[in-house]
């Protein structure tokens, strides 16, 4: 395929406002639109389609070097005053396929995303851990650069960014925004954070938090006085909280417990749902801000299973549970009902709850 009909499919999604783009042998493109895929009316995909999409994507200027090397690939495009997208390349079957996620060129601000107003509370933070969470598709990536891009615009600080791609780009303004990308820039999240330590940080971002090693280094850097923020593919806060005491052994719980009671300040997790009038999507967050409770039930296994009743109990703090923010959002009437019974924890209870409160 010329460049020039690719470039006018991403430029297309753009403007309908697609998430994601789908190339597949034997199918018409497809994209994202409010959680659904839908099929261009385009013919559908050969071959040498995909071969010659997956070498613009991949950068590869000879087809038999790109089908002799590349079986996966992830990497960013950009389109000159339309968008970027992180790309992932892919082999299966035999034959290429391709999926790009569409990253705006600029960041949007906790308004313009619908996020709950704590969140400025929570990037004014001067250290501590910080985690967005939820699954692949959910925006965690938006809201850390949201985060980012409130902080450049109220504090003069350094911030460094590790991604793996380089996803939203940040203009100068405030702050100094360093951003390092896993392969041209440095080798590994947990390298690129020991080398951070020695490049006059305030803030650093890790856009996953894969191992071991990452969350250890992660936890050291909150632990030496600075803000770091990290996403992980959990749904809610206490899976969160199981997955990062799950990458140390069992012997190493009592001392991470006590790491993450006096550094994890906030966990924000997600999910994205679709408006009343499905012309866009509405985040529902589930939001821990660290308090002595909560410190206290983080060092001791047999109070964390309270964590969430606390949090339901300190909504006047900015904390909420996925439920409390679901009945906000049937009630403002920013989605429907049976969308929130289909996302809740305990619908049976949500339900009942709505019916009190009405």
């Amino acid at each position: 395929m010329p460049i020039v009909n690719l470039s006018q499919i991403l430029t297309f999604a753009a403007e309908k406002g697609a998430s994601d783009i789908h190339f597949q042998v034997g199918s018409p493109p497809l994209l994202r639109h409010h959680g659904e895929l839908f099929p261009l009316k385009h013919p559908p995909l050969g071959d040498e389609d995909m071969v010659a999409i997956g070498q613009t994507l991949a950068k590869y200027a000879d087809a038999e070097k790109f089908k002799k090397e590349v079986r996966d690939y992830d990497g960013s495009f950009a389109l000159a005053d339309v968008a970027r997208f992180r790309v992932n390349v892919y082999r299966q079957n035999g034959r290429y396929a391709a999926v790009l996620r569409l990253i705006p060129f600029k960041p949007r601000t906790f308004q313009e995303l619908n996020l709950p107003k704590v969140l400025e509370k929570i990037a004014a933070l001067k250290r501590g851990l910080i985690l967005v969470t939820g699954a692949t598709g959910n925006g965690k990536s938006t809201t850390l650069a949201a985060i980012i891009n409130h902080i450049n615009q109220k504090r003069r600080l350094h911030i460094i960014t590790i991604e793996d791609p380089i996803e939203y780009l940040f203009e100068k303004n405030l702050s100094v925004v360093s951003q390092r990308e896993i392969g041209p820039d440095t080798e590994s999240f947990a390298s690129a954070l020991r080398a951070a330590m020695r490049q006059d940080p305030d803030v650093l971002m890790v856009g996953e938090l894969r191992d071991h090693q990452t969350v250890d280094t992660c936890l050291k850097a909150a632990e030496t006085g600075h803000l770091v923020m990290a996403s992980i593919h959990t749904p809610d806060v206490m899976r969160t909280l199981n997955r990062l005491l799950g990458y140390f052994p069992a012997d190493e719980h009592p001392s991470v417990r006590q790491r993450l009671s006096e550094n994890l300040v906030a966990i924000i997790s997600q999910q994205l749902l679709p408006s009343m009038d499905k012309s866009g999507m509405f985040p529902a967050c589930e939001i821990m801000l660290a308090n002595k409770t909560i410190e206290m039930c983080l060092k001791n296994p047999e109070k964390t299973s309270e964590i969430l009743s606390h949090i339901a109990k300190n909504r006047d703090l900015g904390m909420q549970t996925f439920d409390q923010h679901l009945i906000d959002l049937v009630k403002a009437r920013k989605i429907s009902m049976d969308d929130a019974m289909l996302a809740a924890e305990q619908a049976e209870q949500l339900e009942r709850d709505m019916t009190i409160e009405e």
